[in-house]
Order: structure tokens, then sequence, then C-alpha cells
């Protein structure tokens, strides 16, 4: 297994749709660019990129178009997960096929497994590939929170398992599992808002919504808290506070896909059951902008 560096700036990467709500690629050539001047790897086809809403082709497709456009500056992660373990692994195989250098792996959703339950689902993942894997805890979506001491049962009996990126919004867990990682194992903040925290905390960076739209101004802030550099960091993190508030005031990525669609990038049209965001929410992150 090639060892991927996934320390620093993770872009979780949106969707671009024209008006007729087709992936618009030329956008997406765009937009990549755009994120690649600032992170030091991007994350695609996760839950900010409306992935749910895709179809299997369109999936495939969309990860082509980046993988052409970043013509191997970045690690990419693909995100390759679900509430159905087998569909997963068939999945991992196909991204692996495609030439991807990692796999972001969300806890079963809908389910509700024990944490037995998420133990096996992700033991079955890992022995089937050689990817490294990134656990994604997010119990706002899951409904169920992946407790600390399975996170780092996974990441001492996998080698493969590399990282878990952390959105409980709990730093005690996130603190839990720095203590007890086994060496090499990366700490990854998935909230923009906390990411500071997590860093002093000596997490090793975030899967950012934000670096969509600031991708260069955050990939710094992430920078400078790996460097211990704590006021340049602070400086730039305090920069964003509202506007990590407001992108999440309407869900993600309404507020992100208004935000780049406020830099000219993308046009701002989203799938159903998400909505753009209120012209009240606009009105704020257009201010803050």
């Amino acid at each position: 297994m090639a060892r991927v560096n996934l320390k620093g700036l993770g872009v979780a990467m949106i969707t671009p749709f024209s008006a007729d709500l087709q992936v618009n690629y030329a956008q997406l050539e765009k937009l990549t660019e755009h994120i690649i001047a600032g992170a030091d790897y991007l994350v695609v086809c996760g839950t900010t990129a409306e992935t749910p809403t895709l179809t299997s082709k369109e999936k495939k497709d969309v990860l082509a178009c980046i993988k052409k456009v970043n013509n191997g500056r970045l690690p990419i992660v693909y995100g390759a997960g679900g509430n159905n373990t087998l569909k997963a692994i068939k999945e991992i195989k196909e991204a692996r096929d495609m030439g991807v250098d990692a796999i972001l792996s969300v806890v079963p959703y809908y389910n509700k497994p024990t944490d037995a339950g998420i133990y096996a689902h992700f033991a079955a993942i890992a022995g089937s590939t050689d990817l490294p894997i990134i656990l994604y805890n997010i119990p706002g979506r899951t409904v169920v929170n992946m407790p600390a001491e399975v996170t780092l049962q996974l990441a001492r009996e996998f080698d493969n398992i590399v990282a878990v990126k952390e959105a409980s919004g709990d730093l005690e867990q996130m603190k839990q599992l720095i203590a007890g990682r086994p060496a090499d194992f990366l700490v990854i903040s998935g909230d923009d808002g906390i990411t500071l925290d997590l860093l002093k905390a000596g997490g090793d960076g975030v899967i950012s919504v934000l670096g969509n739209a600031y991708a260069r101004e955050w990939g710094e802030m992430v920078r400078a808290g790996l460097q211990h550099q704590w006021e340049v960091a602070a400086s730039i993190s305090t920069r964003f506070q509202k506007m990590n508030e407001f992108l999440f005031l309407d869900g993600n990525p309404a507020g992100i896909k208004a935000a780049v669609a406020e830099l000219g990038l993308i046009d701002n049209y989203l799938r159903l059951p998400m909505v753009p965001a209120t012209p009240e929410t606009v009105a704020l992150i257009k201010g803050e902008m």
C-alpha cells in the first residue's frame, strides 16, 4: 500500500449543475483548478458533492473529469461507503480501477448499526482493498456515533485504515483519538469551524467545505496551524468565523454553492431534495464576502 500524504487541507468538492440540472463539466474543470491552487488534496463525491443524487455513471464521469484536470498534481480521495457493505466494497473496487489515491468511507447511516456492526462493516471494507481508507464519522447525518474506542481498534488492526474524518463536533472525542492513536494515524476535522481547535489539540487538518471558495486562504490557515504559527492561523480563522456559520444556515451545499456562484465559478443550481439558499442567507454570504 502506497502511503498518501493526507495532512493539511482537503476540499470536499461540490458538483456544479446547469439550469437543466445536468452536471456542468466545464464549470467543474474551472472549479478544480481554483481549488488546486490552495488545497493539499481533493475529495471527490463526498456529501458536499450531492452524491446521493448522482447516478453511478455521473460519479465516474465526475471523477474522470477531476482526474484529467488534476493531472497527478494532488492526491484524490474518493467517497465510497454507505449502509450496504457489499455495495460499498464493489464501489471501492471500481474506484481503485479508476486510479484514486484513497477512500473516504462514511459510518453506515439509516440502518443504525451497533458498535460491533460499525466495526465489522469497516473491517470488511479494509480487508477488501489495499487503498488507504479515511473513516468518516458524522453522527448528525448517520444518527449513530462511532466511539473513539471503535475507531482506535480499527486503526490498530488494519494498516490501510490511515485516518478518521471527525465531524461529531465533540472535541473531547477527538482529543481521545489523538491521545490513543497509533503512529501515523491522522485525525482530520470534518467541520471548518472547529479546525483551529483541533489543530491546537494535535490534529492533522480538515476536509473542508469552505475550501471550495477559499482554498488559498483556508489552506494557509491550516498549514500555519500545522507549523504551530498560532497567531497567523488564528487571524485567518477569525476572518472566516461568520462565513463558516452562514454557509450552513440552509444546509450543505446550499451555502457554499451560493458563495462559489458569487465568485463566478459556477451557477447556483442544486438537485432536489436540496434547494438553493434563501435570499436572506445569500445576502449574508455576499455581505461577508
